[in-house]
């Protein structure tokens, strides 16, 4: 019975994976980690370059808030340019993700882990918040939206250096370069696909049997994370709960409720 139930687990991993496409986020996030061909080929297309070098890409990178109780973020994909240039590339798949608040939090973000002690402000390099959204996020039926600070009295560009920029996943040409890359997001083959540099990653994650094991793991993962991030929040609000029932402190509360240390580790940052 129990390699019947394993078989099957198997089979729904698989068939979900076969319908995988570059605007699912956990995907595309195993495709372009460490793929430096991939991502100079989306970021010359995006930027309208044919010069990109990109010296690292690392996919679900953390950037922790340096505030006490601070929200911290993960980037989908960081990669930064052999001209020092820093690069975060999302994918939202709904358009609560895609608020323009998360693109200047990821903005803002980008830039504490710029400069260090006495380095001078204007050695901070300049930064691209990359949202490649599944709907036309801006409805204006465009294939980029690039968002800039301008001066408004004059209509000229601030040129701090920061910018955001807005891909619209729903775009449908396939005469220019941004309507080929989003049809390749769009793609479940990779024999559907114009880009040989996503292609040769989608097919070996999606038709080899190491690919394959690989991106089930990381679908094992995130499951075990959602669950267990799910149980932190049950236990948070059972001690809430018992500290204004019983007018106990957190510690009490964890305590009374036989919580593991490793546990209370992590609730103790949220009282």
């Amino acid at each position: 019975m129990s390699d019947t139930v394993k078989l099957n687990d198997e089979e729904e991993k698989l068939e979900l994976l076969e319908g995988f496409t570059l605007l699912d986020d956990e995907f595309m996030t195993i495709v372009f980690d460490r793929n430096t061909e991939a991502t100079e080929l989306l970021l010359n297309i995006i930027l309208g370059r044919n010069d990109m070098e990109v010296t690292e890409v690392a996919a679900q990178r953390e950037y922790k808030n340096p505030v006490m109780g601070g929200r911290s973020i993960k980037l989908d994909i960081y990669a930064k340019g052999s001209d020092g240039k820093v690069y975060d590339i999302e994918v939202q798949n709904e358009n609560a993700g895609a608020d323009v608040h998360r693109a200047r939090f990821h903005s803002s973000m980008l830039d504490t882990k710029m400069l260090k002690e006495k380095q001078k402000f204007k050695e901070i390099h300049e930064s691209y918040v990359i949202f490649i959204t599944r709907n036309d996020y801006m409805k204006l039926g465009l294939p980029l939206y690039h968002v800039e600070r301008t001066v408004q009295e004059s209509g000229a560009l601030f040129g701090d250096g920061a910018h955001i920029i807005y891909v619209n996943g729903s775009y449908k040409n396939d005469s220019d370069p941004v309507g080929k890359l989003m049809h390749d997001f769009r793609c479940t083959s990779a024999v559907d696909m114009f880009y040989q540099e996503l292609a040769k990653s989608v097919r070996h994650f999606k038709e080899t049997e190491g690919g394959q094991n690989q991106v089930c793991k990381a679908m094992e993962e995130r499951i075990d994370r959602e669950r267990d991030k799910e149980r932190i929040e049950t236990l948070f609000a059972a001690v809430k709960n018992l500290m204004e029932v019983m007018k106990m402190n957190a510690e009490q509360a964890m305590t009374t409720l036989e919580i593991s240390d490793a546990d209370k580790v992590v609730l103790a940052k949220r009282f």
